[in-house]
């Protein structure tokens, strides 16, 4: 039997981290098995449906590398895959159910359901119906319907006994049937309930296995019960635990919490968020952190999948987004860097591929560009206490007299390489009994006004070039004579 998963978005707005992340495990589990990934839109909640945001879902299972095999966009022999496009078929399976026994059609007014709430005598929030229209004679409902009285179509719950489903990570899920209420499969607009076009969608798809979150374990038993309804075959059910922002709250876009979209945004790499979206809530029977697709797609293992809910950690997104920069194909990286460089650099004649080069080993994400090198374009204010660091021996005065000795070596120097600087500054130290510390960093210093840079101060004189170079070094010099009189 052929594996097919299908990802089946609301088109809401943006694609938010929970959303990602089921997608993910539908697409690795098809794949990882041979399969098939759908791609279906359900937009049957007209009123929550926003405008462009097809176009994100569409865009952003591009960027992650999620190729559907059939969808909207892509056709396949089981469309439409757009909801509202599937409406002629829920009102016949719908009937189909009516003229099994299994449903029934409800007349009832909102005031008289409004009522049934009012009236619970256990002063629950909601009142479980109590099956007014259950009874209703077949003359009855066919002049109901004659009269145009708007109703809805109600599935029959069984009242006794027991329902449960095998879940592949939360194990067998058992119900009271006395639970349940007589769950509406058509609404009095005509349109299908969330919960029957699921069913069959999934049905009529030939869906194997049903990824989604946690919080719809609940809801499970009424989607089998529809299956058993109709004599169809149930996937597997593989629930998701919830992504959380800390232990007790999780992640919403209301709170604050990022989407896809906003990660990009703020400079993370679109395989680093795969990645890191792979390992919350799955791990691999290994230690790896650092996957490929095709890596993820080899060891993906539906049994690695945790019940236990998982903390999106941005500091642990942040620390891996560094490191596929460390890994990157340079040509790649450029092509990334190049934008946010030009951008932030407008000092004519700045080797920016050179500027590019130190900060790949050093980069969190891409937005980190112009504040680290915001110095190349105009030297910050700082104070003189800069100069001292214990790791390197300087104090302001072994500053101080460390970039007079330095002044007139790089007036003299004719070549301005990095490798041509450092011979020279190494020499200077060594003919001065200086540590290398003691000549580097207060150059460093002078030339960036920053606790950090993207390079040493040999590095750093070749992106500003030699005339810059020396002016700065005066100003600290100005500078640190002014503090220390």
């Amino acid at each position: 039997m052929e594996v097919r998963t299908r990802f089946a978005p609301s088109p809401t707005g943006y694609m938010h981290i929970g959303n990602l992340r089921t997608a993910l495990y539908e697409y690795l589990i098809a794949k990882s098995k041979g399969g098939k990934f759908i791609l279906r839109i359900e937009d049957t909640d007209q009123e929550r449906k926003v405008e462009g945001s097809v176009d994100v879902i569409y865009n952003t299972l591009k960027m992650t590398g999620l190729k559907h095999d059939e969808g909207p966009d892509v056709g396949g022999e089981y469309g439409p895959y757009v909801q509202s496009e599937r409406m002629g078929m829920y009102m016949k399976y719908a009937l189909e159910l009516v003229e099994k026994g299994k449903a029934y059609y409800c007349f009832c007014t909102k005031e008289r359901l409004d009522s049934l709430k009012e009236n619970n005598e256990h002063g629950d929030a909601f009142a479980r119906y109590d099956r007014h229209c259950l009874g209703l004679s077949k003359e009855e409902i066919e002049a109901n319907l004659a009269a145009g009285k708007p109703f809805v179509i109600r599935q029959l719950m069984p009242r006794e006994g027991t329902t449960s489903f095998d879940d592949a990570v939360y194990g067998t899920i058992t119900v009271d049937n006395s639970e349940l209420d007589d769950q509406i499969l058509i609404k009095s607009d005509g349109f299908p309930t969330y919960n029957f076009a699921n069913v069959v969608d999934d049905h009529t798809m030939n869906i194997t296995h049903v990824v989604r979150g946690s919080e719809y374990l609940s809801s499970t038993p009424k989607y089998n019960l529809l299956y058993d309804a109709f004599g169809w075959t149930a996937p597997e059910y593989i629930h998701l635990p919830p992504v959380m922002r800390d232990a007790q709250h999780k992640l919403s876009k209301r709170h604050g919490d990022k989407s896809f979209e906003d990660l990009i945004n703020e400079g993370y790499l679109v395989d680093a968020i795969v990645n890191y979206i792979a390992l919350l809530g799955w791990s691999p029977s290994d230690n790896q952190e650092i996957f490929t697709m095709d890596e993820l797609i080899e060891k993906f293992d539906i049994a690695g999948i945790s019940k236990s809910p998982s903390i999106f950690d941005i500091k642990k997104l942040t620390w891996m987004n560094g490191e596929y920069f460390k890994m990157m194909d340079f040509d790649k990286y450029w092509d990334l860097a190049e934008p946010k460089l030009k951008e932030a650099v407008k000092t004519p004649g700045v080797d920016l591929k050179f500027v590019g080069e130190l900060l790949k080993t050093r980069l969190e994400t891409l937005n980190d560009i112009p504040s680290m090198i915001d110095f190349i374009d105009e030297l910050p204010e700082y104070s003189t206490e800069l100069y001292i660091h214990k790791k390197m021996k300087t104090t302001e005065e072994i500053a101080l007299s460390s970039l007079k000795l330095t002044v007139p070596v790089l007036e003299e120097q004719t070549e301005w390489t990095n490798d041509a600087l450092y011979e020279r500054l190494m020499a200077l130290a060594k003919d001065n009994g200086l540590k290398n510390g003691q000549i580097l960093w207060p150059v460093r210093t002078a030339l960036s006004g920053k606790p950090s840079s993207p390079g040493g101060a040999t590095e750093l004189a070749v992106i500003l070039g030699k005339d810059e170079t020396i002016k700065r070094i005066n100003k600290g010099i100005e500078m640190l004579e002014e503090k220390l009189g």
